[in-house]
C-alpha cells in the first residue's frame, strides 16, 4: 500500500514562534493534522466531519 503524499498548510494566525499546528485537505475522505515543529512525526488522520466538528467548537 502506498503512503498518501499530504500538502501540509500551516494557518496564517501560527505564531512567530512556529508553534502550531498543520493540515492537509488533499486527500479526500481525510483530514491530516501533525505538529508543525516535529513534520517528520505523528500524523492524525481525520474524517472531514470530524475535523469541521473540532474547528467550529474553536470560534
Amino acid at each position: 500500500m502506498t503512503t498518501p503524499e499530504f500538502n501540509f498548510t500551516k494557518s496564517s494566525y501560527s505564531s512567530g514562534s512556529g508553534e502550531c499546528v498543520e493540515v492537509a485537505r488533499n486527500i479526500p475522505g481525510t483530514v491530516a493534522v501533525r505538529d508543525s515543529k516535529t513534520s517528520d512525526g505523528p500524523i492524525l488522520h481525520l474524517a472531514p466531519t470530524t475535523w469541521t466538528r473540532f474547528t467550529a467548537t474553536l470560534h
